[in-house]
């Protein structure tokens, strides 16, 4: 099937905290809605069958609670109704954003899925209500077709978002299209939580995602594309990710993934928007990962590098210097032990460490990590490993393997200029998740192994 994402730079209120009305709110969402509405019929006209756009990107960000309320639409969540904003207006008050993203889906003839803030009267007899009488969400909307709203989903896993209320319970959230089968629907941060991304697609069996996101790239591990394309290859799906376009925040790289390949956009140098599209097949089958055997994994004593600690991505790791032109390397922390064999074809005058971390992550987020990664270093010296490197040149040959305690292994792979490779073997042997890689396509920057524990979050 032909799929759609488009990676949209938001036209923002200059002052997102004062209170403006409704109709001020509805010109400025116009605005979004104008350039949405060029992107669906772009889409269509290269015969895409589902388009998918960002998190925030009709309203903005940076909200109060206050502030925020006139931006939102009014959803009720049942399952009960079917409705088509395009076609029945009249049914509730302002719907208006509803409104014109239903006609959109069914003037192009075109499956649309796009998110909104929206708000939901509540009863104080309601032991969750707020104060205020009223809940408001972080939603996604889907559209077939015909302009219908087939489904909707609130943000379970809110990324310091205080004009938003957490739902009361996860919503499980997927719709059938005739082209593809079930897509499943999550937004942003949560893809780093079992509840209820991981849950939903086990459930369901889903192999199809759609994921609207608002993400700010963090380097070595956590860039969107990296991790976009190791949720697909981790869950064996396929993902229509859309992110917001704001270089200055460090917002870009969206995609259409398959577990085998991929069609993505990062750029932190142009400004405007970038609509995707590409035709993927459906995934019926299992990839099946293919093992093959490790080598001995004994190190000689006497000349083993030395052990060191850096900050990555806020966590304290232990690290070793990959010094020379080949070598094997081990290096543990708490229970998780971290293996690498490499072979460098050229030695270029770039340092790479391994480094591993098994512990609480607790900055922008609380969540436990089992992390084996194998980066490249800012500078030469070792304080300067887990800093946020964009190029390389160092091609490597590498088996990478560890002890992991949790069977949710996230497999990264990025390049230089922020670009995707794809491992030749990867998966489970004996209890240790390996992947393999001979040469990579372009400059080495990271090849990890990313564990998530849920249960110790």
């Amino acid at each position: 099937y032909i799929a759609a994402v488009y990676e949209h730079e938001s036209v923002l209120s200059p002052d997102p905290t004062a209170q403006v009305d409704r109709q001020s709110a509805l010109e400025l969402m116009g605005r979004n809605l104008d350039i949405y509405e060029q992107q669906v019929v772009a889409a269509a006209s290269q015969g895409a069958q589902i388009i998918v756009f960002p998190e925030d990107g009709i309203h903005g960000f940076n909200f109060t609670r206050s502030s925020i309320y006139p931006y939102l639409d009014l959803v009720l969540h049942s399952h009960s109704v079917k409705w088509n904003p395009c076609r029945e207006p009249y049914l509730f008050n302002d719907t208006e954003v509803l409104q014109r993203l239903s006609c959109m889906a069914l003037k192009n003839k075109i499956f649309l899925v796009a998110n909104l803030g929206t708000k939901q009267p509540c009863e104080h007899t309601d032991p969750h209500c707020p104060s205020d009488g009223r809940y408001q969400f972080n939603t996604n909307v889907a559209f077939n077709d015909d302009g219908v709203l087939v489904a909707t989903y609130r943000k379970h896993n809110l990324y310091f978002e205080y004009a938003f209320n957490t739902p009361p319970e996860p919503d499980y959230t997927f719709f059938d299209t005739p082209f593809a089968g079930k897509f499943g629907m999550f937004t942003c941060f949560d893809i780093l939580f079992f509840e209820p991304a991981v849950n939903l697609i086990r459930q369901h069996s889903l192999k199809q995602v759609v994921y609207p996101t608002a993400w700010m790239n963090q380097l070595p591990l956590l860039s969107a594309v990296e991790f976009q394309q190791a949720f697909a290859t981790a869950f064996n799906v396929n993902i229509l990710a859309a992110n917001i376009h704001h270089p200055t925040l460090g917002m870009t790289g969206s995609g259409i993934y398959t577990p085998v390949k991929s069609f993505i956009y990062h750029n932190m140098e142009a400004y405007g928007g970038k609509l995707i599209v590409a035709e993927i097949p459906v995934i019926t089958t299992v990839y099946e990962t293919k093992a093959e055997e490790m080598s001995s994994r004994v190190s000689e004593k006497g000349n083993e590098p030395p052990l060191f600690y850096a900050e990555m991505m806020y966590d304290n790791f232990t690290f070793v210097p990959v010094w020379g032109e080949k070598g094997e390397l081990q290096v543990c922390a708490n229970t998780l032990c971290c293996y690498l064999n490499y072979r460098r074809a050229v030695l270029t005058d770039e340092l790479y460490a391994l480094g591993v971390f098994d512990g609480l992550h607790t900055v922008h987020g609380t969540y436990y990590v089992q992390a084996c990664a194998l980066v490249k270093c800012g500078g030469l010296s070792f304080s300067t490993c887990g800093q946020e490197v964009t190029d390389a040149t160092a091609l490597i040959d590498f088996q990478l393997w560890g002890n992991m305690s949790t069977p949710y292994i996230f497999p990264l792979l990025l390049t230089t200029g922020i670009t995707l490779d794809f491992a030749d073997h990867m998966g489970w042997k004996n209890n240790y998740y390996f992947i393999s890689k001979n040469r990579t396509s372009s400059g080495l920057l990271t090849a990890a192994l990313y564990g998530r524990w849920y249960e110790k979050d």
